[in-house]
């Protein structure tokens, strides 16, 4: 056991924040290096470079600053707390400004040209992400995909943490990776490309075209271990066929999916459907039996995927709002349900100046129509304010206008990620007025909606590429175009899927003559953190819940041939006679045809072929601890069970 050659009251801290944060030794992997100088001169005798490894979030840290091992070994994993504590959101004031000064001292050093030995450490803030918690579905997720080359399908309801865990992937991963979306907005927001461009797709591509493409770089698409697909649910099936012919023609093995790379794909299923113009409607008639990307060919080839579902929801607290919203989801929604979700219809709701709501609307004419309205109500000095565009940024794809128009009193969404953590892309705010200077850009003035006063200067989103650099020997992404504006725009009102992925207090929701989109009507309801917060500018009726059946069948069947891989009929037959004999209570994790899940504790009582409407199938029945009463049910349908205890 090394002795620490730092005081026992640093020793003492640093053992409590390691508890606290529950990072346990066995989760450390902790290896002593050598430091040499060039050419192999015995810079030092003994192993003073100490490296570490955080097993659960793949957080690596490198110390040699110090000559002591002891030393070093101590800073390493003051480091390794400091990084966990960012990431879980619990950094002190105190650590913030000891890593900014140390940050400083480094510019210095830099400036100054000195050569010095120094941790690995990058100090300088990382943009800022929401705190991830390494929760079951976190863990399961991160394993498969930094530690497996399995294909694997991520899903969650809304607010599961889906893009959270996205950007810690991608800010540890130790793998070549290409992360895409669908769309321009969606390839900003994730620091990524899209599809098309990545692979070089014309808007018209088709699986036989893709044959005829020559890509300009061969060689990254060769040295990638993963593609990471995000908002998979706007991915078209021949799209991704598209993707797994020319990864087969382009990658590393001509005969495996996707030319044997890794496709990791995250997104809801429930939320934003494939769009499909009027022009393509007959190839998914004909060829395909459904836009959706698990339609596509290459699933009838072999390809299979792992199926992880983030359960854990942060953006509701209420057990009794979440039910509601999961009935919606999955239309399963019952009388009672829909009445106290009308609850909310409030025909004289008016709202109060600072309350920060905002209107959801299914139309862009609808939302702007408002916007338009709302600004026009200022008596007020209007201020413009004009972009800048450089290289390879298409127009479509800017976040926010390329001359944006507010006044003092307009409320305003921010559409970025403050590096200060003081609002986040969605949030709300109003402007409090413009701050002139001759020698910089204007600043405007918010109020953030917790009242907080925020100075906004402009900010810049990068589109990127990735590309094999071979100095490197590695896949890089570089950015090849930017747009400079104020990262904000008029909020008194957003389209329903434009609010995909944020999060509002206080939402009145209007869905004008009725929703039109498969999910729209879960994904405007799911904004909202509490049932209280949501206003419904019109009574919502069971008609507009849309939601497409082959979706629901697709995600439900899936699962069912998962389970069965896992542990086949006969074996979970064998298991459940086995618990009648012992008496053994189980708890079961039971998939309904709707793709509802329920948790259940129950006391088998006897297994069999049973029969309902006329259909015959492998039978369970058993005393529901949950229910309080003997249930029946379809063995083949339950997705995992073990031993209560």
């Amino acid at each position: 056991m090394l002795t620490f050659a730092v005081s026992e009251e640093k020793n003492r801290w640093l053992k409590e924040k390691m508890e606290s944060l529950n990072i346990r030794e066995g989760d450390i992997i902790e290896k002593f290096i050598r430091s040499s100088g060039k050419g192999g001169q015995k810079v030092n005798k003994t192993s003073t470079c100490v490296y570490i490894k955080h097993i659960p979030t793949g957080i690596e840290v490198k110390c040699m600053e110090e000559r002591s091992q002891s030393i070093n070994r101590f800073l390493a994993r003051r480091e390794l707390v400091e990084r966990i504590e960012r990431l879980s959101g619990k950094l002190t004031i105190a650590d913030s400004k000891r890593l900014k000064a140390k940050k400083q001292k480094q510019k210095r050093q830099k400036r100054a040209k000195l050569k010095h030995r120094a941790t690995d450490i990058d100090l300088t803030p990382a943009p800022a992400v929401p705190a991830l918690e390494l929760n079951e579905g976190f863990c399961s997720a991160l394993h498969v995909m930094e530690d497996t080359d399995r294909h694997v399908f991520i899903t969650g309801r809304a607010g599961t943490g889906k893009s959270t865990l996205l950007q810690h992937f991608r800010q540890n991963t130790k793998k070549a990776i290409a992360v895409l979306a669908p769309t321009g907005v969606a390839a900003v927001n994730v620091r990524g490309q899209t599809i098309h461009s990545f692979f070089n797709f014309k808007i018209d591509i088709t699986p036989d075209s893709v044959k005829k493409i020559r890509p300009r770089n061969k060689t990254v698409y060769k040295k990638l271990d993963a593609v990471v697909i995000d908002e998979i649910s706007m991915v078209r099936a021949d799209i991704l066929d598209c993707v797994d012919i020319f990864l087969r023609l382009h990658g590393r093995e001509k005969a495996a999916s996707f030319g044997g790379i890794q496709m990791i794909f995250i997104g809801d299923l429930y939320q934003l459907p494939p769009v499909v113009t009027s022009r393509d409607r007959a190839l998914f008639m004909d060829y395909y039996k459904s836009p959706y990307f698990f339609a596509a060919r290459v699933f009838e080839k072999g390809f299979a995927m792992e199926f992880i579902e983030l359960e854990k929801v942060y953006r509701q607290k209420d057990e009794h709002f979440l039910k509601l919203l999961n009935a919606i989801r999955n239309n399963t929604a019952t009388d009672e349900d829909m009445r106290e979700i009308n609850s909310r219809h409030i025909p004289e709701f008016r709202e109060k100046s600072g309350d920060f709501s905002i209107h959801l609307t299914t139309t862009n004419n609808l939302a702007e129509g408002i916007n338009i309205k709302k600004l026009a109500e200022i008596k007020d000095k209007e201020y413009r304010f004009t972009g800048a565009l450089e290289g390879n940024f298409e127009t479509k794809d800017l976040p926010t206008g390329m001359e944006i128009v507010v006044k003092t009193g307009a409320q305003v969404m921010l559409l970025n990620n403050d590096s200060a953590g003081r609002w986040i892309n969605g949030s709300l705010g109003k402007i409090m007025g413009i701050e002139k200077s001759d020698d910089a850009p204007d600043t405007i003035m918010v109020e953030l909606s917790d009242g907080e006063i925020a100075e906004v200067a402009p900010y810049t989103w990068e589109m990127y590429k990735f590309s094999y650099d071979k100095n490197r020997g590695a896949v890089v992404s570089e950015p090849v175009g930017s747009f400079t504006q104020y990262p904000l725009k008029l909020a008194w009102a957003v389209t329903i899927h434009k609010s995909q992925g944020m999060t509002f207090e206080r939402a009145i929701i209007d869905i004008g003559r009725g929703t039109f989109s498969h999910g729209q009507l879960y994904v405007a309801l799911s904004r909202c953190t509490t049932l209280e917060g949501m206003i419904l500018k019109q009574p919502v009726a069971k008609k507009n819940i849309l939601m497409d059946r082959r979706v629901v069948e697709f995600v439900t069947k899936y699962q069912y041939r998962l389970a069965e891989k896992r542990q086949p009929l006969q074996e979970k037959i064998s298991f459940l006679e086995d618990a009648i004999k012992t008496g053994k209570q189980l708890e079961i994790v039971y998939l309904k045809t709707k793709d509802e899940k329920s948790k259940r504790v129950v006391t088998p009582l006897s297994v069999g072929e049973l029969e309902y409407s006329g259909k015959k199938f492998p039978g369970l029945k058993a005393f529901c601890l949950n229910r309080g009463e003997e249930r029946v049910f379809h063995i083949e349908r339950i997705l995992e069970m073990r031993v209560k205890g």
